[in-house]
């Protein structure tokens, strides 16, 4: 059984886990800890993964399968220099995780393959985000064609939020938060930057000799808390002994260890061996203060063909007090006769009045404190209520809702409309909270409900949602959003189907702007949060991102952001498939326009956006070398050239320092455990690269390195 993505968690066959890694070495040469001996104790405790730096062997690999232990591997290569301009470093790392894939790709214990970790933030920006970006999805490409089944991705941390990988299985990061209500906030932005996808994390820990063996335990409890709340697929505590070899040099000044260098447990694995072996699932482990009775309500019209699924996935929920009605508003086929394989669901039967009319009915009908709404052509996933009652745990929540996430398409019309854009989503004003929440996966507190006035009659097909979220906020209700409470949603099985969906919510943004005129601006709905795309969020060309002074901030980020779009699904990706979504890049939102405008909302926008001044960096570029030890670096030449008059440049700009008429750009670069080398890029005007190469050399003297 390979290990494999199921919605925004990972599962092992067909059950869905929780996974507990714990890393394992590097270790010193002298010191190594043997597999055949540490594993049981690993497995004792309730670890079920193990994450590797350097590789397995056939050995480690069959010891880590009989102990119930996947393995997260990554191998070793020079990430931590500037590998596109030195094309043979990428290749040999290329070529070493492809020889590892031959030989031990099949390996049951194999669960995933990092392909890089943590590439240092101010070599990314060096390189160009954008490029280091494409390198790696390049990377996780070659991989997957290896071992297509394999679970791939990159371990990203929050220096370089920006560089996720669009292709990867799965968001990895590494964290080192010791507050614990920091980690309570930044562990949804996680879920929010990784799309539709899983958030794994990859690292977390603390050091004993900085602080107390006492605050390890605390905090590590506490983490493993804050994940399952959070709804992340799983951690990886950093590390399993303190023995550790970092640049070829064994790590004496740090403790991250669960075990002393003697092999003696710290405080925290006794607590470890008592939470980790029944923490299997989060629906099992997390506690649900209150369970509100809630009421599933499926409106459908003419769906007879697609109904079954979607009833079948509501009978499959896991939630202890619900019930199921379903609305049919006026339907002449056979949706009585499917709904009727269902007895234990409540079938309700109207004249055809449309959406809103069959919402309100539902309402009306329905037994619960919360009402939950979805559609025929959806089937939620069997945990949904279980995570939309936690988000109701905030009395000012008034509605409720997740992601609504595609299957995989099964034919290539539904490859290129489950890509293109307009698909029915939420909009973010923070990461927990909604501007707006789709009518696919709504839930609404029936007082907030009641006290609106439900939904209003005028929307017979879509837009009673975005009028019902926006009602809600008028009168001080929340919008909650719950990353982990999703619902499948298929999306319409050919081209012409989603032209016509298109044009049916242009003509609802009209009936938005008659009822909501001060929400739109001249090109449409004026939205003040962040479109959901459901693809990871990450840097190209065009994109801002917040570097801090001197690219220096621990996290950085894109300055403003919406979440892509998803990509091609692997399977359909062709010339012919990017054309096609090429046309209905073009075509969707002239259709929607149009439609908007003909039924009397306000007319297309057809002027684009100027240009942004970015600034005079016209000249010359040209770029140095210095070679120093370890503990002198980028840092100490900047700090020099500081200084000596030279200023730190905009926190979004892609410069440390100028001194007209130069601008700065620095990096460093790992040259093994003894040396760093510190590379500069100096533009300058073409006639004074002498004088400023000088000023850095003199700089970088002082600073204690040596040109290279």
């Amino acid at each position: 059984m390979r290990l494999r993505v199921d919605g925004r968690f990972l599962a092992l066959g067909d059950d869905r886990i929780f996974l507990k890694g714990v890393t394992f070495g590097p270790f010193p040469p002298d010191a190594e800890l043997d597999p055949v001996i540490e594993f049981p104790r690993l497995a004792e405790c309730g670890f079920n993964a193990i994450r590797l730096y350097t590789g397995a062997d056939q050995r480690l690999l069959d010891c880590a399968h009989e102990n119930g232990l996947l393995v997260l591997l990554g191998l070793p290569w020079e990430w931590n220099r500037d590998f596109l301009a030195e094309p043979r470093l990428r290749t040999e790392g290329e070529l070493r995780l492809l020889e590892f894939l031959q030989e031990h790709g099949s390996h049951p214990a194999l669960g995933a393959l990092l392909v890089a970790n943590e590439i240092p933030s101010d070599l990314a920006r060096w390189m160009g985000p954008a490029r280091v970006r494409e390198a790696l999805e390049d990377l996780i490409d070659l991989c997957r064609n290896g071992c297509r089944d394999l679970l791939i991705a990159y371990a990203n941390y929050p220096s370089t939020e920006y560089l996720e990988p669009r292709n990867a299985d799965f968001t990895a990061f590494n964290i080192y938060l010791e507050d614990r209500e920091a980690l309570g906030r930044y562990l949804p932005r996680l879920q929010n930057i990784a799309g539709d996808r899983p958030v794994l994390i990859t690292e977390f820990g603390l050091d004993t000799l900085r602080n107390s063996e006492e605050e390890q335990a605390a905090l590590l409890d506490a983490h493993l808390d804050e994940c399952l709340a959070a709804g992340v697929a799983g951690t990886t505590l950093f590390a399993w002994s303190d023995r550790w070899v970092s640049r070829g040099r064994a790590m004496e000044d740090w403790a991250f260890g669960l075990t002393r260098c003697d092999r003696s447990e710290k405080p925290v694995l006794p607590i470890l061996r008592e939470r980790l072996p029944p923490l299997t699932t989060h629906r099992e482990a997390l506690p649900l203060e209150h369970a509100p009775r809630i009421s599933v309500v499926v409106c459908t019209h003419n769906s007879a063909a697609i109904l079954a699924g979607c009833l079948a996935a509501c009978r499959a929920l896991d939630y202890p007090d619900f019930e199921v009605l379903v609305v049919d508003d006026g339907s002449t086929d056979d949706t009585a006769g499917v709904a009727a394989r269902f007895p234990e669901m409540r079938y309700l039967r109207q004249e055809h009045g449309g959406l809103s009319v069959a919402r309100n009915r539902g309402a009306q009908e329905a037994t619960g404190e919360l009402i939950a709404y979805t559609d025929d052509d959806c089937q939620p996933d069997r945990d949904w209520l279980f995570w939309i009652a936690r988000a109701f745990e905030n009395p000012r929540a008034g509605a409720a809702g997740g992601p609504n996430l595609p299957p995989s398409p099964t034919a290539l019309q539904e490859a290129i409309v489950t890509a293109a854009p307009g698909a029915p989503s939420h909009i973010l004003v923070e990461d927990l909270q909604a501007e707006h929440l789709p009518g696919c996966n709504l839930v609404l507190r029936r007082s907030a409900l009641e006290a609106i006035g439900g939904f209003q009659a005028q929307f017979v097909t879509a837009g009673d949602d975005v009028d019902l979220c926006w009602r809600l906020l008028d009168e001080g209700w929340e919008l909650a959003f719950a990353p982990c409470a999703f619902v499948w949603h298929h999306r319409r099985p050919s081209v012409a189907g989603y032209l016509k969906q298109q044009s049916g919510y242009g003509r609802a943004e009209a009936l938005l702007f008659d009822a909501h005129p001060g929400r739109f601006d001249r090109g449409g709905i004026d939205w003040r949060g962040s479109v959901y795309g459901g693809g990871a969020v990450s840097v190209d060309a065009s994109s801002v991102i917040y570097f801090g002074s001197m690219g220096q901030a621990g996290y950085q980020g894109l300055a403003q952001h919406a979440i892509p779009r998803r990509l091609l699904h692997r399977g359909f990706d062709s010339p012919v498939a990017r054309f096609l979504l090429k046309v209905c890049d073009l075509t969707q939102p002239v259709v929607r326009a149009f439609s908007r405008w003909r039924h009397g909302g306000p007319a297309p926008r057809l002027q684009r956006p100027g240009p942004t001044a970015t600034g005079d960096e016209s000249g010359v570029t040209t770029e140095g070398r210095f070679l120093g030890p370890p503990d002198a670096g980028r840092h100490q030449l900047l700090a020099v050239l500081c200084a000596g008059g030279w200023r730190p440049c905009g926190e979004t700009r892609p410069w440390d320092l100028e001194n007209l008429p130069y601008l700065l750009l620095t990096t460093d670069e790992q040259h093994g455990p003894d040396h760093t080398m510190v590379k500069v890029r100096l533009l300058h005007p073409p006639g004074l690269r002498r004088d400023g190469m000088d000023l850095l050399t003199t700089a970088a003297r002082e600073a204690g390195l040596e040109p290279a």
